[in-house]
């Protein structure tokens, strides 16, 4: 009897463990961002008013969309640190375009395509060159940079087609466009993700690359698709960085945009090894920044201390991450 009613109450005390561990391990990053948000109320009666709030979805914007797209590569177990150094580029050639045509569609259109073939390039080296992503996505952020430094003699480039400015200081209702542009490509990634095969291929290759390569999923394509998926998420940020002041700087535009991206990739749960993160957590993960950044500024701290801050963020959400 006393091994019948040990089984009894066994069950009960473990699956109360499990409960609480698949509450964390689905939603730590929702939890996260109520605790900081309410963290953030309390410690300054500014950060609830509305300006501020719409201020900062307008300051993640860029790196949001630019997180969806890495959230995406991410995945696939790949990694992309060119982004940064891409969205620079694409802001440049977009900008001489633009000036040399008068055509806003022309400047959006080449910046989409200077994206999207940067973000091509390194899918055919880790694809076919079977050269690592960090390798690969290094050499490029080096190039990318270096060609619009080149392209820009070191210095900025800016528009003279009136109405290009509108794109990133437009607002619909109380919303500034960049922030809807946004929200839209977070909703049509998410999509992609959990709606499509290609969503569930890349998850499958992130899971285990050879037993995708088994399944008869065409891995390469897949690989290239990815990677040339986020060169076009940041062809549309340098749209944005570029129209908000109608200008772009070929030295600074970008600059460690790609530690923001994979720091809002990782808070919001997707794995570093991939095949397991979701979309929505990298939503939160990109808002969680956006807070901590708006409530240090509003607590003054210093610029020079606000990358230790999400350094340290990173590494206490890898931690967590290993203890699930």
């Amino acid at each position: 009897m006393d091994s019948i009613e040990a089984k009894e109450y066994k069950p009960k005390s473990s699956t109360a463990k499990t409960r609480l561990s698949w509450l964390w391990s689905e939603y730590s990053v929702i939890i996260a961002f109520v605790i900081i948000f309410i963290a953030s109320a309390i410690l300054s009666p500014r950060f609830l008013d509305m300006n501020n709030q719409l201020n900062i979805l307008m300051q993640v914007s860029i790196i949001g969309i630019i997180a969806m797209g890495m959230t995406v590569v991410m995945l696939s177990g790949g990694i992309d640190l060119s982004v940064g150094s891409v969205l620079a580029l694409a802001g440049v050639i977009s900008v001489l375009a633009l000036n040399a045509s008068g055509s806003i569609l022309v400047g959006v259109f080449t910046a989409l395509l200077v994206g999207s073939f940067a973000g091509f390039l390194n899918g055919l080296m880790v694809a076919k060159g079977r050269i690592a992503s960090f390798i690969a996505t290094l050499g490029m952020m080096a190039a990318a940079r270096s060609i619009a430094l080149y392209i820009a003699d070191g210095g900025s480039v800016s528009g003279e087609v009136a109405g290009f400015t509108a794109i990133s200081n437009s607002d619909l209702w109380i919303f500034d466009v960049p922030v809807i542009i946004f929200l839209v490509m977070t909703a049509g990634v998410y999509m992609l993700m959990h709606k499509t095969r290609f969503g569930r291929y890349v998850y499958a290759l992130g899971s285990n690359e050879k037993a995708a390569l088994l399944s008869a999923i065409r891995v390469d394509r897949i690989k290239i698709g990815v990677y040339t998926l986020i060169g076009s998420l940041v062809g549309i940020a340098a749209v944005i960085e570029t129209s908000r002041l109608n200008s772009i700087s070929s030295s600074s535009s970008g600059a460690q945009y790609e530690l923001d991206a994979i720091a809002a990739v990782i808070i919001g749960g997707t794995r570093m090894t991939g095949g397991r993160g979701k979309i929505i957590g990298t939503l939160f993960g990109v808002l969680i920044l956006g807070i901590l950044n708006n409530m240090m500024n509003l607590m003054n701290v210093s610029p020079y201390l606000q990358g230790f801050v999400k350094g340290l963020i990173i590494i206490i959400a890898v931690v967590f991450q290993k203890r699930e």
